[in-house]
């Protein structure tokens, strides 16, 4: 649409962010966040007010409503502010830093998130979603103290960056002889209390998926046979209850961020491909460790989802879908009794008891959020019919539904293709594909990682965080594609793929390591700094890329029997280890890594002809703790090297720097782990 069809038209209209093109047409005279704007803001000394969003944001879609696209509110931005819009997915190191600064001052974050900052960037006031007649308000006092009282507004400045700048600072901890799993149990313990045994998840409201969490937890129960029953049982209630419920879109797969109550029912109807990428990868963990089978469909219906809304014709994938459509949160998901009567007919009452159309799934305004309360068996017991009969007749009406509500105006599309995430969710096609051997889902992994490739790498190991556009990648970008990478090689024995995973953790090392904590800095050192360079130490619910890269530097150490990786690793987990004792909910994915270092790690190495063969038998089995390398004949990997023998496929199982006699049989191989 041109500019003369609208009133206003200001300079986002030039980016290609949907978010930011959202707001291209209000009246705020918006900028981009960049050099030309933030020197605008020192030489015209004004103060920059800095909105952080996302295209997929409610409440960002109401602020906008109500204040942004109000002319007096948008007046009274211009008038005494430079006013700059930031997508918090395209650039997250800006979020982060005014992020923490909003919670310094609030004691809370999320989005829309607002701060007002001197000319030179530096925040003296914040708060997230503001109802009009107060933003007003606001901006004006806040303008009157910059004018009338610049001093206090400076020294306020002074010391809230300093704030900045300190939080999450990084303290070398002196290193631990050996590491205990006593600090598993006590995080457990100390965790627990917090679990909620009821409905699944963690305690209260909302209930967020956090997949990482149920990972750990997984692997925990699995590690220690005491604890195996306990963990176990509320890992199943919450994989069982988030599939049933309304967070889970029922009829087209997939799930919705989190949900405004602690029933799973109601979601915040948005979808994020982050999310869906780490549930597909928990849910395919889960079926190899419990054979359930609603693991199993959650993870083929999700992994359809993301097929049909998420994948471009390339074969990236895009970020996510709105909670609106045609303005109302949730209106292209949830159904009305007479429209279901009229379609199903003589099918209505089975599909009304299944999907719960009744008290329980009633929503607001005459509409009804699908979700599920009984198993398939007591159902089928229910209505006098065998569980197959029930199940295909229930897969004949969601087909039939899901092509009736593709007739619906859908959610908003945005249709970034973030690399950081692009790689969780080409994990998850992965560990898909290594579970369930589905050839399909390597096809896509194997399509997805030629379009980074193609589209995202800049130079010589050197990532874009966006494919197609110049925006240096963050740590995330690096460490979650490295993580894919090993997933790749270690499923394909493909070795360019596991030599591209050191050659990028190589560029980490150089790029953002910081030497004297061992940790590594979110952005680049060839970035443009900002008022501080933090790093990213607690796993949320998107791993963070810390813990990540020091899994990664664990796992390649082994691959390449290189004890300075190992060490890394090590020294990284040492420094954060005091603080998932007390929260492991923010520690899970270093949890992960404790693992590792505290039960038996193994390293398999298959070496003939038969080599995909005897690595496909492994994946009936759940081995969290465990690395393969294979060929088909010779390699110059430590793991492989001199170990092909003519007409033979061997199976070598080591742990400890020790090597077992080799075996034929996957079955033998089984019998050395412990």
């Amino acid at each position: 649409m041109s500019g003369l069809e609208h009133k206003y038209t200001n300079s986002l209209i030039n980016e290609t962010s949907p978010y930011l093109l959202q707001h291209a047409h209000n009246p705020v005279n918006w900028h981009p966040w960049n050099d030309e704007t933030l020197e605008k803001a020192k030489q015209e000394n004004k103060l920059i007010l800095v909105s952080i969003g996302y295209s997929a944001c409610h409440w960002c879609h109401v602020m906008e409503h109500e204040s942004f696209e109000d002319e007096h509110a948008a007046r009274l931005m211009n008038d005494h502010f430079i006013c700059i819009k930031v997508d918090r997915e395209e650039r997250p190191d800006v979020d982060q830093i005014y992020m923490l600064a909003v919670q310094l001052m609030t004691g809370r974050g999320g989005w829309p998130l607002n701060c007002i900052t001197l000319p030179d960037g530096r925040p003296i006031y914040g708060g997230t979603y503001f109802p009009k007649q107060q933003w007003m308000n606001i901006l004006l006092n806040i303008a009157d103290v910059f004018v009338n009282d610049k001093e206090k507004a400076i020294e306020y400045a002074s010391r809230l960056t300093e704030g900045v700048r300190l939080a999450e600072l990084v303290k070398v901890k002196e290193m631990q002889n050996d590491f205990s799993a006593d600090t598993l149990h006590t995080c457990y313990i100390n965790w627990k209390s917090r679990l909620d045994n009821i409905e699944g998840g963690p305690s209260g409201a909302p209930k967020f998926p956090l997949p990482n969490n149920y990972q750990f937890l997984l692997r925990y129960a699995f590690s220690f046979p005491d604890k195996k029953e306990e963990v176990l049982k509320h890992v199943d209630l919450t994989l069982t209850k988030m599939a049933f419920g309304g967070i889970y879109d029922q009829m087209g797969g997939g799930f919705s961020r989190y949900s405004v109550d602690h029933y799973w029912k109601v979601p915040h109807f948005e979808k994020m491909l982050y999310d869906n990428a780490q549930l597909v990868t928990l849910y395919s963990e889960a079926f190899q460790a419990t054979n359930n089978p609603l693991y199993k469909q959650i993870v083929y219906e999700t992994l359809a989802f993301v097929e049909r809304e998420l994948t471009s014709p390339e074969g990236g994938f895009y970020s996510a879908l709105d909670a609106d459509s045609e303005g109302v949160e949730g209106k292209y998901y949830v159904w009305q009794k007479e429209e279901l009567q009229q379609i199903l007919k003589d099918k209505y009452n089975l599909f009304a008891d299944y999907f719960n159309v009744n008290d329980i799934g009633f929503w607001e305004h005459d509409n009804y959020i699908l979700l599920r309360n009984e198993s398939d068996e007591k159902l089928a017991k229910k209505h006098n019919i065998t569980v197959e009969e029930l199940q295909k007749t229930i897969t004949e009406i969601k087909k039939e539904l899901l092509a009736i509500r593709e007739k619906r105006i859908h959610p908003g599309l945005d249709n970034k293709i973030l690399i950081s995430w692009n790689a969780l969710m080409l994990k998850a096609y992965i560990d898909a594909y290594s579970v369930f051997e589905e050839r399909h889902f390597m096809d896509v992994a194997v399509k997805n990682v030629e379009f980074i490739f193609t589209n995202a790498e800049i130079k010589g190991n050197q990532l874009s965080h966006l494919a197609g556009k110049n925006i240096n990648g963050f740590l995330e970008d690096y460490s979650f594609l490295i993580e894919a990478l090993i997933a790749l090689y270690e499923t394909t024995f493909d070795e360019t793929y596991l030599t591209k995973a050191n050659d990028l953790m190589m560029y980490c090392i150089n790029h953002f390591m910081d030497k004297d904590s061992g940790m590594f800095y979110f952005t680049s050192d060839e970035d443009k700094a900002l008022l501080s360079r933090k790093m990213e130490l607690t796993d949320n619910v998107i791993p963070a890329s810390n813990s990540s890269i020091a899994k990664s530097l664990f796992r390649l150490g082994h691959h390449f029997e290189n004890e300075e990786y190992i060490l890394m690793s090590r020294k990284m987990l040492n420094n954060v280890l005091n603080e998932f004792e007390n929260y492991g909910a923010g520690y899970s994915n270093w949890a992960m890594l404790h693992l590792y270092f505290t039960q038996p790690f193994y390293e398999v190495a298959i070496v003939g002809n038969s080599v995909d063969e005897k690595r496909k038998s492994f994946n009936k089995h759940y081995l969290p703790n465990v690395i393969f390398a294979g060929c088909k004949s010779e390699s110059s990997l430590p793991l492989l090297k001199n170990r092909s023998e003519d007409g033979a496929t061997l199976i070598y199982v080591c742990v400890n720097k020790t090597c077992n006699k080799p075996v034929s049989e996957p079955e033998e191989a089984l019998k050395q782990f412990n």
